[in-house]
């Protein structure tokens, strides 16, 4: 052996460790010209990876609406039937890939209530061939209700129903939709 492959050998055996076997682990070794225990364990040590799960909250209900009718026109009739003042959003509601490109582009109307402190939204399901919630292909408009604690949701699906341009409402739970995850409003 040559002196510069021995004296590696001679601080590890002075630390009080064993020779390494393989030569990926004698490589690793002559990393730090000063080996202390500290460094030795942690080149010696497989790197651990750690993964940060953040857990959404879903604090919004969620109403279907089947309209036949254009997104403007059914907002139109929302507003005069509820007494709500739904406007189109300066820009539409954006889906995007976990890479950050754009999926889909959905026409969008909200109204913040501040007598309530509750915000409204209604998006277009489909768009250019696209849905906002995939597994309700059947459903037209959502209406989402965003920190609702004020409003009692079978009641306003009542009065929902008694709109002209409004063929059904049904209410769906947003734990059940799995791609209810993606809907963040601000």
């Amino acid at each position: 052996m040559s002196a510069c492959i021995q004296k590696p050998f001679r601080i590890i055996n002075a630390i009080g460790l064993k020779k390494p076997k393989t030569t990926v682990e004698f490589k690793a070794s002559l990393i730090p010209l000063k080996i202390t225990n500290f460094v030795v364990q942690q080149i010696m040590a497989r790197k651990k990876k750690y993964i940060l799960e953040i857990d959404k909250e879903i604090d919004f209900d969620v109403i279907g609406v089947c309209s036949h009718h254009s997104d403007y026109r059914l907002a139109w009739s929302i507003n005069e039937t509820m007494g709500l003042k739904l406007r189109k959003c300066e820009k539409d509601f954006v889906l995007s890939s976990k890479s950050g490109k754009i999926t889909s582009s959905h026409s969008a109307y909200e109204f913040k209530d501040e007598e309530s402190r509750l915000d409204y939204f209604l998006i277009k399901n489909k768009s250019k061939g696209s849905y906002l919630i995939q597994e309700k292909t059947t459903i037209d408009y959502f209406l989402f209700l965003c920190d609702n604690a004020a409003i009692e949701v079978d009641e306003l699906i009542q009065k929902l129903k008694t709109a002209p341009s409004i063929l059904a409402a049904y209410r769906f739970y947003p734990d059940e939709i799995a791609s209810a995850e993606n809907l963040v409003f601000i």
